[in-house]
């Protein structure tokens, strides 16, 4: 009786193995279901090697041979591009980007170095004739055809002593009297009723000290104005958002683009400053924008 409950005891422990075994082992469909073969499958499974011999299919049951193929894959259908420049970029080379596309009758605005709507557009426009994709950036490949049909710019044609091209004016433009400011173009166009009087070259403050952007109305003006924080000459000062105003400036005239307010719209042309001054009224409207 006790050799008989010892050999009942075998067996229950030798149908759990069994059981255990099989509830592990993901190969119950090539299991064939006789209880000897159930704890070889553990083995089976543990061999990387058995299954490409079993089934014929490497990269069903080889983990070495299913991670392999997909890093090819995915990193094949398609190389990351390298943006070079891009729509909101301000810098010297947007500013060479710009003077090339002059030469290639693509823009007619002086260069400003802010990659804006109208550059955006003239690179479109040089990718549809070249057969690029038009995305309106420049890539590497879209830079070096650029580069490679135009001449390295001149200082004249990166910083033309002409006047720039006015922007299109803003919505908020449209009505009364206003000095529409265009950041994009740098161009101040004094307006009534949306009808464009005059045009001004304009430059703005660096981005330390950048001139605020949107609708305000002058709220004094000054003939003669010397700056009470940085004691340099202002003249044809109109204020129109705290310390800012729109003024002449001697160093724009003479240096150009090359240099920054600090905040103010600086204008070089003192001559027509002058009329604007005269012309523009205490509570008439003004638009920064870009």
């Amino acid at each position: 009786m006790h050799r008989q409950k010892v050999i009942i005891r075998a067996l229950g422990l030798a149908t759990a193995v069994a059981l255990a075994a099989t509830a592990c082992g993901p190969q119950k469909a090539e299991s064939s279901g006789s209880g000897p073969s159930a704890p070889a499958s553990p083995t089976a499974v543990a061999s990387p090697d058995a299954s490409p011999s079993t089934d014929g299919k490497p990269g069903d049951a080889s983990p070495s041979a299913s991670a392999s193929p997909s890093p090819s894959a995915s990193a094949s259908p398609s190389p990351t591009v390298k943006q070079v420049m891009a729509n909101g970029d301000d810098s010297d080379q947007v500013r060479e980007l710009q003077a090339r596309l002059r030469q290639l009758k693509l823009m007619s605005v002086a260069p400003t170095g802010f990659y804006g709507s109208k550059t955006t557009a003239a690179v479109k426009s040089f990718q549809s004739k070249q057969g690029l994709p038009g995305t309106g950036g420049v890539d590497e490949a879209t830079w070096k055809k650029i580069q490679g049909l135009t001449k390295k710019p001149t200082a004249d044609e990166l910083r033309p002593p002409t006047e720039n091209e006015a922007d299109a004016p803003d919505p908020r433009c449209m009505t009364g009297r206003v000095m529409c400011i265009s950041k994009e173009s740098r161009t101040l166009a004094w307006m009534i009723d949306g009808k464009v009087v005059s045009t001004l070259d304009v430059r703005f403050g660096s981005e330390n000290t950048p001139t605020r952007e949107g609708e305000f109305k002058v709220e004094w003006k000054a003939k003669d104005w010397t700056s009470t924080i940085y004691h340099t000459p202002m003249p044809y000062s109109m204020f129109f958002s705290k310390g800012q105003a729109v003024h002449y400036s001697a160093d724009f005239a003479a240096r150009g683009y090359a240099g920054a307010s600090h905040g103010c719209v600086n204008v070089r042309d003192k001559a027509k400053l002058s009329a604007l001054f005269d012309a523009v009224r205490v509570g008439d409207k003004v638009v920064v924008y870009w």
